[in-house]
């Protein structure tokens, strides 16, 4: 075959083990000798449609086997894959849909129309060429779309492979959103690639994740610790059977204490990392051998990935010293589309510069301490909303916490808090603060605690860090 990208897949898999069960969706069972059949379909619909290398096709849609279907299309073409986040608003996403420069926009009903039955095309396409443009956020500015290639996502999966025990005969629940690039790299083409069976849902419910462990016998899942919290929190937990589970993969941000500690009396030990959507994602994991050990790292680099602390010079630290993470590997993007600056920034010396604070210690385990943009300068002092929220967590009534840096006249800037307090639960302001002071360092405590029914998120959980310091601002107007 000419074709070397993830275009090849289906059909890859399907010459050997084609009557495996590929995806299932609903009541659906889509086989692999099916999935390269639908995808050659689509593909030669998206052909006749004019679609070319390197045009850009959007998908907007939730979890579902079209998603699938026309990420391999596209790269069976030589074209470039364009996922939308389904939670965008119209002018967001027309912004990234002219960004991108799309030529065809797919949902879920229009795949059907475009298939046209016909032998699979054999594009030379290589590791080195453009897959998928994934947007990112935004938190700052407009989103920026990071190019990932064949050979960044591959490599991805290379890395996770080697870092599981993933198989053939596990059964993948995909219950975080595919358009973020964790659920995709994580677990989702992972599990694909040795030719297991992904479990589609259209959107995450506690409950019916439960129920869906139980029926398909679920082996390995992967989510945001507010999804797993969620899943905890149900009147089944205590009964159901997790007894097919063996990996609970888990990124977005650190898993509290509390969290483990529920899946731990259930027999059950998180993976955990650290990655970000340049880097496929995964740069960081911390083997469940190590979990008791070096409890609060996010681990190690990915076995195919290189991981420096460096200051602003971009000079290595040393171990117990705080800088920026960077990351090298064949996983890191291509660049960002159509941002010669930020990707000459991004990429600055050969490493992706990540913004994230980071301590590595002797044995090279690090610990990912917060973003550098978060980072609040209190009286000359440096705080770390990360490590103030690391204490919340340890608070018995705290269920969801956020910390920001506000402006104050005395001290330039002091941190903030807003809690939500876990079911029954009561507290006041004053004794989590106190509970703070025997912990941190006066300069670090929360001038002001603010209780809150729920925060505001991002599609793939991450606290909207921005959004909270706009409303504690209305409030202080």
């Amino acid at each position: 075959m000419r074709d070397g990208g993830l275009g090849s897949w289906p059909v890859r898999r399907a010459r050997m083990t084609p009557d495996r069960t590929a995806l299932v969706h609903r009541d659906e069972r889509i086989s692999y000798a099916e999935l390269a059949r639908r995808t050659a379909a689509l593909a030669r619909g998206l052909r006749e449609r004019g679609v070319r290398r390197g045009d850009r096709v959007a998908y907007l849609g939730p979890n579902h086997p079209a998603y699938l279907e026309t990420l391999f299309a596209t790269g069976s073409l030589g074209a470039i894959f364009v996922p939308l986040n389904t939670r965008l608003t119209e002018p967001e996403r027309e912004f990234v849909l002219s960004d991108a420069g799309v030529s065809v926009l797919l949902r879920p009903q229009d795949v059907e129309e475009h298939r046209r039955p016909g032998e699979p095309f054999d594009e030379p396409v290589t590791l080195d060429d453009p897959c998928l443009i994934m947007y990112t956020s935004g938190s700052t500015g407009r989103p920026k779309g990071a190019v990932l290639s064949h050979g960044n996502l591959t490599w991805n999966c290379v890395n996770v492979l080697v870092e599981s025990d993933l198989s053939g005969k596990d059964i993948t629940l995909v219950v975080a959103p595919l358009f973020h690039a964790a659920a995709l790299g994580m677990s989702c083409l992972p599990t694909l690639l040795k030719g297991g069976t992904c479990v589609l849902e259209e959107s995450f419910d506690p409950a019916r994740a439960l129920e869906l462990i139980e029926r398909h016998r679920i082996t390995t899942l992967f989510g945001v610790p507010a999804m797993y919290d969620a899943i905890a929190a149900q009147p089944r937990w205590a009964d159901a059977d997790l007894s097919s589970v063996r990996a609970l993969l888990c990124g977005g941000s650190p898993v509290p204490e509390s969290t483990i500690r529920r899946y731990l009396d259930r027999g059950l030990v998180f993976v955990q990392g650290y990655g970000m959507t340049e880097a496929s994602p995964g740069v960081l994991i911390l083997d469940p051998e190590a979990v008791h050990t070096k409890a609060g790292t996010a681990g190690v680099p990915s076995f195919f990935t290189d991981v420096k602390i460096v200051n602003a010079a971009g000079e290595r630290v040393p171990p117990g010293e705080r800088g920026e993470v960077v990351v090298r590997g064949p996983n890191v993007m291509l660049g960002y589309w159509n941002r010669p600056d930020a990707t000459e920034e991004a990429l600055a010396g050969g490493w992706l510069h990540s913004g994230d604070v980071a301590v590595a210690d002797e044995d090279g385990f690090v610990t990912v301490v917060d973003r550098i943009k978060d980072m609040i300068i209190s009286g000359g002092e440096n705080v770390y909303p990360a490590e103030v929220e690391s204490a919340l967590y340890a608070h018995p009534a705290v269920e969801l916490c956020a910390v920001v840096g506000t402006p104050d006249p005395r001290w330039g800037e002091v941190p903030r808090a807003v809690v939500v307090l876990r079911e029954g639960a009561t507290a006041t302001a004053g004794e989590i603060q106190e509970f703070l002071r025997e912990r941190l360092a006066g300069y670090k405590v929360p001038k002001e605690v603010e209780f809150w029914t729920e925060l505001p998120r991002t599609g793939s959980g991450k606290v909207r860090k921005a959004a909270v310091k706009k409303r504690l601002g209305e409030h202080t107007a």
